[in-house]
């Protein structure tokens, strides 16, 4: 009898459907096993690319970030402002397109360096602006990290976009809050109109960095 031989897989099929899994069961039901079920593999197979879960979470941040950059540049000669702001709200839509993007990506490290000619381009309108090198890190970073905290919160209430988590309801908050009716009343603009808030939110962080640096 023949034996019956394993598909040969290559790390970007195992990635690819990770991320559609992913929408599926969320990060906590994405297992190793459960994305070999999916390739008709044993999970083993796995192991030949990624050495755990973590190692398959840093290849998914990077296809992310592959996905989320590929044909889109700035435009020539933007500024630092506009680089934040265009670079930050794709983020956000890119995390937004899979269910627990922002947990996936918060706190992996990228395998490659595709990400640093973006990066470079970014830094250096920020030096040509008048910053020094740390502050322009410090500036970008800042700004990366509230789209990615803010995301996390938002996934938190929408996982994804139509969905609602149950125990979200602002007007069942505010009857449990009425004793409390400043904090009963910002329900609605702690859980409700994320795009309008996120906005605003990258808007305070970039006039924050203008003000502090003391750079327009």
């Amino acid at each position: 009898m023949a034996q019956r031989r394993t598909p040969k897989l290559d790390k970007r099929q195992v990635v690819g459907t990770a991320l559609d899994l992913l929408n599926e069961v969320g990060l906590e039901g994405l297992t190793l096993r459960a994305i070999a079920k999916e390739l008709h593999v044993q999970a083993p197979a796995l192991y030949w690319h990624f050495e755990n879960k973590q190692a398959l979470l840093d290849e998914m941040a990077t296809e992310m970030y592959r996905r989320m950059t590929e044909g889109t540049r700035p435009a020539p000669g933007a500024g630092w402002r506009e680089r934040v702001l265009e670079a930050n709200r794709g983020l956000r839509r890119a995390l937004l397109g899979y269910r627990d993007g922002a947990k996936v990506f918060s706190g992996t490290r990228f395998t490659g360096t595709e990400h640093a000619a973006e990066m470079e381009l970014n830094l250096r309108s920020f030096l040509d602006a008048g910053f020094e090198l740390p502050q322009a890190v410090r500036a970008f970073t800042t700004a990366y990290l509230y789209t990615l905290g803010f995301v996390t919160e938002e996934q938190g209430v929408h996982p994804v976009p139509g969905e609602r988590r149950e125990g979200f309801d602002v007007e069942e908050r505010a009857r449990a809050m009425r004793d409390f009716p400043l904090s009963a009343a910002s329900g609605a603009e702690i859980f409700e109109n994320y795009d309008e808030h996120f906005e605003e939110g990258l808007a305070l962080v970039v006039a924050g960095i203008a003000a502090r640096y003391g750079i327009a």
